[in-house]
């Protein structure tokens, strides 16, 4: 459920908004004055704040300027003011929209409704995650094609960085050094299964904390390379 903050100092106003918005299924809550209004915008976690311009002690500029400085969550600006400069104002300021009173309760629940629907898709894009591949202290990062070693970046050629991938990828399984070199090389390639066992070596080199004594990659003798988990 989608949670609404609504400053404005007319009370019956801001009652009748919120009881529109949570006929349609919305979490709202109301403040009258504008500190009051700013604090709890900042403090609590809200989808979209409706704000009215003409508040005591602060105006809505003010708290659009302040709350649009930490949080990018919509903001509808309301006012009875319908003078363009102060429309300008407002969404210079960061505000999403600006609706002249009076309005309908319909048409604040419709815009309500096309804000958070845009700020979902807008969040959605900006949250979706890279594939990561993440082992203890190894962090694989598939979509960029970077590696960190506890928290530290380390850098790979191609076939260091595929190789590491495969193994991280399927764990626990064994692999000979002809299957990683088909399916890392190819069959067709020019080149030695010896360039397999020289790879293994420099990935451990920069994933092991003691290539010695292998955490990671060990070595499966007379059958391969297992990556451990």
């Amino acid at each position: 459920m989608s949670r609404i903050l609504i400053v404005e100092d007319e009370q019956s106003i801001a009652e009748l908004e919120r009881d529109y918005l949570e006929i349609s299924g919305y979490e709202v809550d109301i403040e009258t004055s504008g500190e009051r209004g700013l604090e709890r915008a900042l403090t609590f976690d809200y989808d979209l704040v409706i704000l009215d311009l003409m508040l005591p002690i602060m105006d809505g500029f003010e708290i659009c300027r302040r709350i649009r400085s930490v949080k990018d969550i919509p903001i509808v600006m309301v006012s009875a003011k319908k003078e363009d400069i102060d429309k300008i104002r407002g969404l210079g300021l960061g505000a999403d929209d600006y609706m002249i009173k009076p309005f309908s309760p319909s048409e604040l629940v419709a815009r309500v409704k096309a804000h958070l629907a845009r700020y979902e898709r807008l969040m959605g894009k900006r949250e979706s995650k890279n594939d990561e591949v993440r082992i203890r202290g190894l962090m694989i990062d598939k979509t960029a094609r970077r590696v960190f070693v506890n928290d530290k970046e380390v850098m790979f050629t191609t076939k260091e960085f595929d190789l590491l991938t495969h193994l991280a990828m399927n764990p626990n399984r064994v692999y000979s050094k002809e299957q990683l070199f088909d399916l890392l090389w190819g069959m067709d390639a020019m080149g030695e299964i010896a360039t397999v066992t020289v790879h293994i070596r420099k990935l451990r080199e920069k994933v092991e904390q003691d290539p010695s004594n292998p955490q990671y990659i060990e070595t499966i003798w007379g059958a391969g390379y297992r990556f451990r988990i």
